[in-house]
């Protein structure tokens, strides 16, 4: 069976993937102080990915400590690990967390970076490699997707990657994990998709008391 790509995000339940600004990230204690938005985009983010962290699986991954959660939630994120055998994902998540993950990241497959500049594979222990691509989405595309075997392509985000993949109709497969949290603000998951041109159907579901799980297949309209 031919691998699949697929988009696998989390978005509040008012339809955005990230808050106001991500800038809170990587903020320095100092720059806190001046612009106290910073704490609260910062804290709006930690909602939407609440439901992940405590999981035993990722927890693991990240090498965050013994123990955690296991469950309906848990088994989402193992999945959804296992399966990918390539990474894709934009600058802006890139280098958001070039600075947030730890020094093994928690990918430990090839990660394909859609950029314009030009720099050389950044390796990092753990099997995660990070490729720079700087002549589109499809190039990007046919790399992961030799890297990857008969595993899946994953488009880890943010936004506009995963909807420029969208809209190109390279897409077999949406999972959007989403949290009980209201943000009123920020980067919209689906502003700009071309809804002319895609059609979804619904391929399974799981709930639990942190998020709703719904995974669709992607077909040409």
């Amino acid at each position: 069976m031919p691998s699949k790509v697929f988009i696998s995000l989390s978005m509040s339940l008012d339809g955005f993937s990230a808050p106001e600004s991500m800038e809170g990230l990587h903020a320095t204690p100092e720059q806190r102080e001046r612009d106290p938005r910073l704490d609260y985009w910062m804290a709006q983010w930690m909602e939407l990915q609440g439901w992940l962290f405590p999981q035993r699986y990722f927890r693991e991954r990240l090498h965050l400590g013994e123990g955690g959660e296991e469950g309906s939630d848990n088994d989402f994120v193992r999945e959804t690990f296992e399966r990918t055998g390539a990474n894709i994902m934009g600058k802006r998540m890139f280098e958001l967390g070039e600075h947030a993950w730890p020094e093994e990241p928690p990918f430990h497959v090839p990660v394909y970076v859609l950029t314009h500049e030009r720099r050389s594979p950044w390796e990092r222990p753990g099997g995660t490699t990070f490729y720079f691509v700087n002549d589109g989405i499809q190039h990007a595309l046919d790399q992961a997707r030799e890297a990857a075997g008969e595993r899946d392509i994953r488009i880890s985000g943010g936004s506009e990657t995963a909807l420029a993949y969208l809209n190109a109709g390279l897409v077999d497969e949406l999972s959007i994990s989403v949290a009980p949290v209201l943000f009123g603000a920020g980067t919209r998951l689906f502003e700009g998709v071309d809804a002319s041109r895609i059609a979804l159907k619904p391929a399974h579901s799981k709930s639990s008391a942190r998020v709703t799980h719904l995974t669709y297949t992607v077909h040409p309209r």
